[in-house]
């Protein structure tokens, strides 16, 4: 599983002092714990609380990179804070994210295309969070539908089920699961799927539990990647074992130190 650390974000009270300070060693820190965990690439968030978010999304690129080349994954809600990320990027990157309202899809595909950025696309609309599997479809359907009109690959575009929390969703969970699947027969070739993970434990009381159980049962449909945190050790085993038991991993005794330091 490809899976995109979640920790350099504004909203944890250590980054976004690092950010206001401008102290490159916690982000470099943070970056390098995360890789060292296992993340094949990191989400780079400046927060709400920035007061200059295109200055400081460039700030935290620059700072990663000058101590890893690995895929960053460039994530706000501003297209202008996205591209000022990609402009400053050196290495592969990733935007996160798209909807499917088509003021967002003609900013930032072509943004994706221009930098050869691949891109998450979240199934909700300005009519909301889609509240059953053939709504998730639809609206994946667009998004992979518009991209390829304008020159990407399904293999650029990673499709996000938009996962619920299990305390007020519950009932939504086993569609976003079947969606995971069906996702992946769209189009030939298929596109990646990939979740924003904490989302289905927000506000329940066994955080870690729910995270490992969905995580393991999305990888069992087909899930590729996902956005979580790869310092919760007993999480990125049970990432790591799944890959494992649907044998994209070889099998040894040390398999677990052997795929964090691949």
């Amino acid at each position: 599983m490809f899976i995109i650390g979640e920790l350099i974000n504004g909203m944890y009270k250590d980054i976004a002092k690092a950010i206001a300070s401008k102290d490159k060693n916690i982000i470099q820190q943070k970056a390098m714990a995360q890789i060292k965990a296992g993340a094949d690439a990191l989400d780079v968030n400046c927060g709400p609380a920035s007061s200059d978010p295109v200055h400081d999304i460039q700030w935290l690129v620059s700072s990663i990179q000058e101590v890893t080349d690995k895929t960053l994954c460039i994530d706000s809600s501003k297209p202008k804070v996205i591209e000022a990320g990609l402009k400053a990027a050196k290495n592969k990157t990733i935007i996160n994210s798209t909807t499917a309202d088509e003021d967002k899809l003609n900013i930032l595909i072509p943004l994706a295309k221009q930098y050869k950025a691949k891109i998450i696309g979240l199934t909700i609309s300005k009519k909301g969070i889609p509240q059953n599997k053939d709504q998730r479809l639809e609206l994946a359907a667009l998004i992979l539908g518009f991209a390829q009109e304008q020159g990407l690959s399904p293999d650029d575009i990673f499709l996000d089920p938009i996962v619920m929390p299990v305390n007020v969703a519950q009932a939504q969970m086993r569609d976003i699961l079947d969606s995971i699947k069906e996702f992946k027969i769209i189009s030939e070739p298929a596109p990646k799927t990939v979740v924003g993970l904490s989302n289905v434990s927000q506000g329940a009381s066994q955080r870690g539990l729910i995270n490992r159980t969905f995580l393991v049962m999305a990888a069992a449909n087909g899930l590729d990647a996902a956005i979580l945190d790869p310092l919760d050790n007993d999480l990125m085993d049970a990432a790591i074992t799944s890959d494992l038991v649907l044998n994209k991993q070889i099998y040894c005794d040390s398999y677990l130190n052997a795929y964090r330091k691949k």
